[in-house]
């Protein structure tokens, strides 16, 4: 038996057999053509080039039937790269100026790339790195006829199997679409980067960046995985796979009954209530929220109307977006966080210049002041769709008061010209800041004086300041709310808050998972943002629990030293409180 320690990405436990898919990349030897034959290559290129366009195409239509729009949005950047002439032509020049076959063209001009995009040094162009790869391999595949594909010949018996990868692209986790697969774990990877969004959208569990599990596993072992802590264990013993099981049926129940009370209120035993709302990236997501008992949007991701179209949005197209989703939610509460972008692929390739680093750098609000055309035109859009709901408005990465007084002059002033020229502007919108940086939580009182609500975003929060990259395999590990930094920065939030009477939210992965929903709530926290999906499992946790059992936990943890400690109070406690989901500290 191996136990091994990765990183969390969906939650679960599975069991079931090992299917290891291909070692590492491997380069292809370098062939060249005499001249008379290179014209024949091009076109063997442009041949694959359009087959693989055509895949590619048809993987993004499916994946957005099976999996939803937020993992399809992913493909939709491999089609641009698939017909950037940047990418392409140089692959032709090789073979025409070098004489390369087709094949030894791409994996050398794309391997030469994605190094460059490497050596940048942030997630961002890691990400790129990737997304160039997988369109590699697509290439290759059409080239060379290979087929990727090994779950065709999965049998039919048994409890399924385990996929267990060095590293796999988003269209290799989308193709993981399958009755048969239980779980997914690779090598590399970190919680947040393209694939792990595609593969924790298969609705498994899932754990990436264990080092060593394919070298330690071979096709056939079984194999646990646990992806609610990141925890995989090779050829487990009877005793030690009869107890997951044990659990894996717990939880079973467990989401069997939470969803049975989809519309019962969220209330703690001794009746203080807990808003749970949803985070959305798409206005299709709020039928789904709904029926899941949100209270409202909590956070409204707005760039993704961005990320996901080849041209920017103009003001009528984001006017029309943005009511529909107050008319959707038919008066509940809707908090729209303006754009939240610098860090990512749709800006960073329109700069002349990209950024080496750019989560320290330009992006969230410091990029919207900078790029007032675009900004003004969002909060107009903004400001023009207020009349149909109940509106919230909220800016991204605040880090300084004068940041949050210009932003908010700025929407105070397109406002103004609204009503000059004659639109209907709702009065008296909330508008309020994420709180994802230690600056912004350390100054929270000067803060509240200010803002009209707090939304503690950790997933940023952590990474700053604990100093880690989430995307980041090799110190993922230190990535974790359970850091006491982390607990005192959101306990001052709340605290400045209360004493200024101002709502705050918290809106980041914790929000999500029922081990730390005692000690939100203890921390002060009566509004959670989460996934929508996950709402019942949290709202069965809220019904179960009193206030004062949570502020007495609250100042229990947020005097421990060390992240383990802290972590094995609180599912001690989700043990005591909910059995059938809690700890069973025996199985692992």
């Amino acid at each position: 038996m191996r136990e091994l320690t990765g990183n969390p990405v969906a939650p679960g436990v599975a069991l079931g057999a090992a299917l290891l898919l291909e070692q590492p990349r491997e380069r292809l030897a370098r062939r060249t053509v005499p001249p008379e034959r290179r014209q024949e290559q091009v076109d063997r290129l442009e041949a694959a080039l359009a087959a693989a366009l055509e895949g590619l195409q048809a993987d993004r239509d499916r994946v957005e039937q099976d999996l939803g729009p937020e993992a399809a949005q992913i493909f939709d950047v491999h089609l641009v790269l698939l017909k950037d002439s940047a990418l392409i032509e140089p692959t032709k020049a090789q073979i025409r100026e070098d004489g390369l076959t087709a094949a030894s063209a791409v994996s050398e001009t794309f391997a030469n790339l994605a190094q460059r995009f490497r050596a940048m040094g942030s997630q961002v162009f890691r990400d790129k790195a990737r997304d160039v790869l997988d369109l590699e391999k697509r290439i290759l595949g059409q080239l060379l006829g290979r087929t990727q594909d090994r779950l065709a010949n999965v049998p039919d018996e048994g409890e399924g199997v385990v996929v267990i990868a060095y590293e796999l692209t988003p269209a290799d986790a989308a193709a993981l679409q399958h009755d048969r697969v239980l779980a997914v774990v690779t090598e590399l990877g970190g919680r947040t980067d393209h694939t792990s969004i595609v593969a924790a959208a298969l609705g498994v569990p899932v754990v990436v960046g264990c080092a060593d599990v394919v070298a330690q596993s071979q096709d056939g072992d079984t194999i646990v995985v646990d992806g609610t802590r990141g925890k995989v264990v090779v050829r487990p013993t009877d005793e030690k796979a009869e107890r997951y099981r044990a659990r894996r049926q717990r939880l079973e129940r467990f989401r069997a009954t939470a969803a049975t009370r989809d519309g019962e209120d969220s209330v703690t035993l001794d009746g203080t209530r807990i808003s749970l709302q949803g985070n959305i990236e798409f206005i299709r997501e709020i039928p789904g929220l709904l029926e899941h008992g949100a209270d409202g949007v909590g956070l409204y991701r707005t760039e993704f109307l961005y990320l996901t179209s080849d041209t920017e949005p103009d003001e009528d197209t984001l006017t029309e977006r943005y009511s529909e989703a107050l008319q959707a939610l038919d008066g509940r509460q809707l908090t729209l966080r303006t754009l939240d972008l610098g860090a990512d692929k749709y800006t960073q390739a329109m700069a002349l210049v990209p950024e080496r680093n750019p989560f320290l750098g330009l992006r969230s609000i410091r990029w919207c002041l900078q790029n007032q055309p675009v900004f003004r035109r969002q909060l107009r859009a903004v400001l023009r769709a207020s009349i149909h709901g109940n509106l919230r408005v909220m800016f991204p990465l605040v880090t300084t008061v004068g940041e949050f007084r210009q932003a908010r002059l700025l929407l105070n002033d397109v406002a103004q010209d609204l009503r000059d020229e004659g639109h209907e502007v709702s009065r008296d919108i909330p508008v309020g800041m994420m709180v994802e940086v230690p600056s912004a939580a350390i100054q929270a009182a000067s803060f509240a004086k200010v803002a009209d609500f707090f939304s503690i975003g950790t997933n940023d929060l952590i990474q700053y300041t604990v100093a880690v990259d989430r995307g980041n395999e090799r110190v993922a590990n230190l990535y974790t709310a359970a850091n006491p930094a982390i607990l005192r920065l959101v306990r001052s939030v709340t605290k400045a808050a209360g004493r200024r009477q101002k709502p705050v939210s918290i809106c980041g992965e914790i929000a999500s998972d029922v081990t730390y929903t005692m000690l939100l709530i203890g921390l002060g926290l009566r509004s959670l943002s989460l996934v929508p999906a996950l709402i019942p499992r949290v709202r069965e946790v809220v019904r179960r629990v009193r206030v004062e059992d949570c502020e007495n936990l609250a100042r229990r943890v947020t005097g421990l030293e060390s992240e383990r400690g802290i972590l094995r109070a609180l599912r001690e406690e989700l043990e005591r409180v909910l059995p059938e989901i809690g700890a069973d500290d025996d199985a692992t």
